[in-house]
C-alpha cells in the first residue's frame, strides 16, 4: 500500500453492476477521506463518481447465447486486458462487481498468473437458485465474497468461501425517488393522465428482444384506459436504440435519459419493466408493476434445465410469493403483459396488496439500517489492512 494510499481495482460489465460500482465508490472516498486511488472499469455512475475507464461499459454489456457469440473475442480481449493491467499496477485488491460471466474470467486468469493479488466478489452470483456446484469453483478463485441476501453467507460458506453479508446497496436509492410532481409539470403531464413506465432493460440484446413486445401491449394498455402517458427511461447506451424502435408507434412516447429516472420513477402510476436491478428500484419509489423478460430460445431453453430458483424478481424472492406479476419466456406475451397492467390501473386493490408485499420485502432487504455500500466499502477495506478508515459521519 503505497504510501498508506490503498488502491483498488473496480471492474463492473454491465450498467447494474456499474450502479453498484458507483456508491461503493462513493462509500470508499467517504470512509478514507478521499485518500484512495481506484481503477478498473464501469459506466456512468462510477465514472460520476471519478473512475477512468479503461473502455466502455457497452463492450461487455450483453446477455444471451445468440446475442454474446460476436462479442466474444472483444469480451475475452477486454479480460485479458484488466487481468493485465492488475499484473501490471498490483491494487491491493480487484473487486469483481457482479456481471460474473465476465468478470470471473478475469478472476481466474488473475488467480493463475497472479495469486498474490487480492480478489473480491462484490455481489455473490446467485447460483443457489441454479447451477449450485458453481459455487465450489468461485471459492478457487475468489479470497472474499460480499453477499446481499441474509441466506447466501452459509451456502457460500459451506463451499469453503469466506463470506460476508453487507446487505442490498439497491435500498439506498430509496431517498432519491423524489421529484415526480416536478417530473409531471416539466413534461406536460396532467393531473388526470395515468403515467405508465416502461424498462425495457439496460442492455442491447434486452432491449432488442423486449421492446416490441412492450409496445405491442402498451398500445393495447392505450386502448383499454383513457389518458394514458407512456415514459421510457433509457440509459445511454440503448437510447438510440429505443428511440428508433418506436419510430412506428401509434403514440410518441416520452424518452428520458438516466438523469431524470428516479423522478420519473415516483412520478409513475404504474411500470412494466424487465427482470433485473430495476424491479427493486422500482420498489423503492413505490411503484406497482409488471415483470416482463425473454432470452433467446436457446439460452431459455439451457436455463430452464438449470433453474430452480421460483422466482426471478428480488421482492418476490424475498417474499417467497409472486408479489409482483412475472411474465417469462412463453408467457411474456402483449397480450398477458397488457391485461396484468390495465388491472393495476383500474384496480386500486390490486396495487395496495401488492405495495404492502413490497414494504414487507424491502425492510428484510435492510431499509432504514446501515447504508450496505458503506458496509462493504468497510469489508473491502478491512480485507486489505487499509490504516486509513474513518468514522462513518451518518
Amino acid at each position: 500500500m503505497a504510501g498508506d494510499v490503498p488502491h483498488l481495482m473496480l471492474i463492473a460489465g454491465e450498467p447494474s453492476g456499474d450502479a453498484l460500482g458507483g456508491q461503493l465508490m462513493a462509500s470508499l472516498r467517504l470512509l478514507t477521506d478521499g485518500r484512495i486511488r481506484i481503477t478498473g472499469s464501469g459506466g456512468e455512475a462510477m465514472t460520476r463518481e471519478g473512475l477512468v475507464s479503461l473502455f466502455p461499459i457497452s463492450d461487455t454489456s450483453v446477455m444471451g447465447l445468440k446475442e454474446v457469440a460476436p462479442r466474444v473475442p472483444l469480451i475475452l480481449r477486454r479480460v485479458r486486458e484488466m487481468a493485465d493491467e492488475a499484473i501490471r499496477t498490483r491494487p491491493d485488491a480487484v473487486v469483481l462487481i457482479d456481471s460474473p460471466d465476465f468478470t470471473h474470467r478475469i478472476g481466474r486468469r488473475l488467480k493463475r498468473l497472479a495469486p498474490e493479488i487480492r480478489i473480491i466478489k462484490y455481489v455473490a452470483p446467485q447460483v443457489w437458485g441454479s447451477r449450485p456446484w458453481r459455487a465450489r469453483s468461485l471459492a478457487q478463485f475468489v479470497d472474499l465474497l460480499l453477499a446481499l441476501l441474509p441466506f447466501e453467507p452459509p451456502f457460500f460458506e459451506s463451499y469453503g468461501l469466506r463470506t460476508v453479508f453487507v446487505g442490498h446497496p439497491v435500498v439506498e436509492r430509496a431517498a432519491a425517488m423524489t421529484g415526480g410532481d416536478a417530473f409531471r409539470a416539466r413534461h406536460g403531464i396532467g393531473a388526470g393522465e395515468r403515467l405508465v413506465l416502461v424498462l425495457p432493460g439496460s442492455r442491447v440484446s434486452e432491449v432488442r428482444l423486449l421492446l416490441p413486445l412492450f409496445a405491442e401491449a402498451m398500445h393495447m394498455v392505450a386502448s383499454a384506459v383513457p389518458s394514458v402517458r407512456i415514459c421510457i427511461p433509457a440509459v445511454a447506451h440503448v437510447r438510440q436504440l429505443i428511440e428508433a424502435g418506436l419510430e412506428a408507434f401509434p403514440v410518441r412516447p416520452l424518452v428520458v435519459g438516466a438523469d431524470e429516472k428516479f423522478a420519473a420513477f415516483d412520478a409513475g402510476d404504474v411500470a412494466l419493466a424487465a427482470s433485473g436491478t430495476v424491479s427493486t428500484e422500482l420498489a423503492l419509489a413505490r411503484t406497482p408493476m409488471v415483470i416482463g423478460y425473454r432470452v433467446g430460445w436457446l439460452t431459455g431453453e439451457i436455463f430452464r434445465r438449470l433453474l430452480t430458483a421460483p422466482f426471478a424478481t428480488l421482492v418476490n424472492l424475498i417474499a417467497r410469493d409472486g408479489v409482483i406479476p412475472e411474465f417469462l419466456q412463453e408467457s411474456c406475451t402483449p397480450e398477458a403483459l397488457a391485461d396484468e397492467l390495465v388491472r393495476l390501473l383500474t384496480d386500486p386493490g390490486i396495487c395496495e396488496r401488492q405495495l404492502a408485499g413490497i414494504g414487507a420485502a424491502l425492510a428484510a432487504l435492510g431499509l432504514n439500517e446501515a447504508p450496505p455500500s458503506e458496509r462493504a466499502a468497510r469489508a473491502i477495506l478491512d480485507a486489505i489492512g487499509s490504516p486509513g478508515q474513518t468514522s462513518s459521519p451518518r
